[in-house]
């Protein structure tokens, strides 16, 4: 059937629109290897993967079941940093080759932050404290002037994304905050014991989350100087982590495992349990939400599902017996 004349040009605007570019690359630290045990000819593959544009998983990178949390410079995405057991590792050439950049007395990383306005700096989480570099890892220092002697197990850290050298960390006894780039760090809220992730929104730089060990999930609205419980999510058991929907400023998704899934569609106000469809009493072990806004759940011993309508219907993704470490969303790169 031929298109009226005057409705051609509006049909090609539609096609171009839906085969528009992401504005966004999406990226998660996956480990596929259910049934793997030593000595098993079971063939692997662990690390970081890309979702490609046709919406499958593109992995690249090395394979390792470790891999914690992924990084990139701003400037080129070819300068790739990821924390690991063995420590921290970075790749010059997009993931071809890598170097571990770490001494022996730095291992267990847990998460790397890059500085978007010093992209130089970078930033790693130990779980036995805080190391720094300033010239793209090719030399890395503790920094933790300020922080306990014991308590200093670093779970998360984050680059406040309006100010070079403004930093949050979560520990084992609170939430600890430098401004001047890790020269000194000072406890901001206490807690009887780890905070498991931190995230800043991407609406509003000044709304910081956090989801603890112990004590539910925390809300701060003056960029991470004070603290406040989120009303309506659960304090008994672990959070493992909290997400930002991209695409809805009032969307937020935490992952637990004895809670599994709870949403909240009014910025925080209430929260729902979204675990219907996902196999009874989920362990989910991370969420994540996409640039498009599709919700994603990584259930332990299952496979990683993905939800778009924010959790009220799930549905299997691909990665089938993935665990996922790390959801990571960026600009796209320009061509």
């Amino acid at each position: 059937m031929k298109l009226p004349r005057l409705l051609l040009p509006l049909f090609g605007l539609l096609a171009a629109v839906a085969t528009a570019t992401p504005a966004y690359d999406f990226y998660i630290c996956a480990n596929i290897n259910r049934n793997y045990v030593i000595g098993s000819k079971i063939v692997t593959t662990n690390g970081i993967f890309q979702r490609t544009d046709e919406g499958g998983w593109r992995h690249f990178g090395y394979n390792d079941t470790s891999i914690t949390a992924v990084a990139f410079d701003p400037r080129d995405r070819n300068v790739i940093y990821t924390t690991a057991l063995n420590g921290l590792w970075r790749s010059l050439d997009g993931g071809a080759t890598w170097r571990i950049c770490n001494s022996w007395d730095m291992t267990e990383g847990r998460e790397v932050a890059v500085d978007p306005n010093a992209p130089d700096h970078v930033y790693v989480a130990f779980t036995d404290g805080i190391a720094v570099s300033t010239d793209r890892a090719q030399t890395l220092v503790r920094r933790e002037h300020g922080l306990p002697e014991r308590g200093k197990f670093t779970q998360t850290i984050k680059v406040d994304r309006t100010r070079a050298g403004r930093v949050l960390a979560g520990c084992e006894v609170g939430i600890f905050l430098t401004e001047d780039g890790a020269e000194s760090w000072r406890r901001v809220h206490a807690t009887t014991d780890t905070v498991n992730d931190l995230q800043q929104s991407p609406h509003d730089p000044n709304i910081w989350v956090a989801a603890t060990q112990s004590a539910g999930a925390l809300i701060s609205r003056d960029g991470g100087l004070t603290w406040t419980p989120l009303a309506g999510v659960p304090t008994e058991r672990a959070l493992y982590n909290v997400t930002f929907d991209v695409t809805n400023p009032d969307r937020l998704a935490i992952g637990s495992w004895a809670h599994g899934v709870l949403t909240t569609e009014d910025g925080g106000k209430t929260w729902t349990s979204r675990n219907a469809g996902l196999p009874e009493n989920p362990r989910v072990w991370r969420v994540g939400v996409d640039p498009a806004g599709r919700l994603y759940a990584s259930v332990f011993q299952e496979t990683l599902f993905h939800s778009d309508d924010f959790g009220r219907t799930w549905h299997p993704n691909d990665l089938a017996g993935s665990l996922v470490n790390y959801f990571f969303t960026l600009p796209k790169a320009a061509n």
